[in-house]
C-alpha cells in the first residue's frame, strides 16, 4: 500500500520513491506526494526522474486502494525497484489547494445540502439543494471573503467510522461519501468557520486562499442551484 505522502503534508513539492509495480499506463510508487481524482478535485501532474530518464506524470488516479501514476504513452519508464525523485506541478496544486478551501468556505456561507462539486484551476463549483431564495453572486462572493480575511488556521482531524455514522452532519456532499472501512476518517476543520469530512489537499490558513469571486450561478432544477467562483 502507498504511502500517501500528500495527506501528511500538503506542501511537500519533492519526494524520493521507489517503483513498486509497471503498468502499461503507468507506474505504482511506495510512497506519492501526487493526489490521485477523488472528492471532486482532479490528480496531481509532474514528473518522475531517475538515473538516466524523466517522465511526465498527465495524471493520478486511484488503482485497486493503491495510486497509479499515468504517465505520457511516449514517455520512458524506470524499471521495478528503481528509485525515482518525484516532483510535483506545484503552481497548479497551489490553485488546487486555494479553490478547495474556498469551497468549504463557500459551503459554510450556503445554507443547503451540496449536491455535487468540482474543483479546478480556473475556476470551481459547488451544486446546493435550495428550498429557500437564492442569494445573488455580489452576496455570496462578499461573505466568503469576509470569512476568508478572518485568517483562519485549516487542519485535518479523524474521528473513527462509528463517530462519522453517528454525525451525520459531517458529510455535507449528498453525492461523495468519504471512504470508509480503514477504522478513521479524515475530517478538515477550518476554525470557527467549517468542519466536514474530506480527503483532499487544502492551505494552511483561509488567507492563503486570497480573494474570490462568485462568478456565476446557474439553475440546474427545481432546487439545485450551481454556483461558480474564481481566484481573483
Amino acid at each position: 500500500m502507498v504511502e500517501e505522502l500528500f495527506r501528511q503534508d500538503a506542501y511537500l513539492k519533492e519526494a524520493d520513491a521507489l517503483v513498486t509495480t509497471l503498468e502499461e499506463r503507468g507506474v505504482r510508487l511506495d510512497r506519492s506526494i501526487f493526489y490521485p481524482t477523488g472528492g471532486g478535485q482532479p490528480g496531481d501532474t509532474g514528473l518522475l526522474r531517475w538515473e538516466g530518464g524523466e517522465a511526465r506524470v498527465v495524471d493520478t488516479v486511484k488503482a485497486d486502494g493503491d495510486v497509479l501514476h499515468v504517465l505520457a504513452t511516449d514517455a520512458p519508464r524506470p524499471a521495478v525497484g528503481m528509485q525515482v525523485h518525484a516532483v510535483l506541478d506545484w503552481d497548479r496544486r497551489l490553485r488546487h489547494m486555494r479553490m478547495h478551501t474556498a469551497l468549504h468556505v463557500m459551503s459554510a456561507v450556503i445554507k443547503g445540502n451540496v449536491t455535487g462539486g468540482q474543483v479546478g484551476v480556473d475556476k470551481s463549483r459547488l451544486d446546493f439543494n435550495l428550498s429557500s431564495d437564492v442569494p445573488t453572486k455580489e452576496w455570496v462572493t462578499e461573505e466568503i471573503n469576509k470569512l476568508i480575511a478572518l485568517d483562519r488556521p485549516v487542519t485535518p482531524q479523524w474521528i473513527t467510522d462509528e463517530e462519522l455514522t453517528a454525525r451525520p452532519e459531517l458529510v455535507k456532499t449528498m453525492s461523495v461519501r468519504p471512504p470508509m472501512g480503514a477504522g478513521r476518517v479524515r475530517l478538515l476543520s477550518i476554525e470557527g468557520i467549517d468542519l466536514q469530512a474530506c480527503g483532499g489537499t487544502h492551505v494552511g490558513r483561509t488567507g492563503e486562499i486570497g480573494r474570490v469571486e462568485c462568478i456565476k450561478i446557474e439553475n440546474k432544477g427545481k432546487m439545485n442551484r450551481r454556483f461558480i467562483i474564481s481566484l481573483v
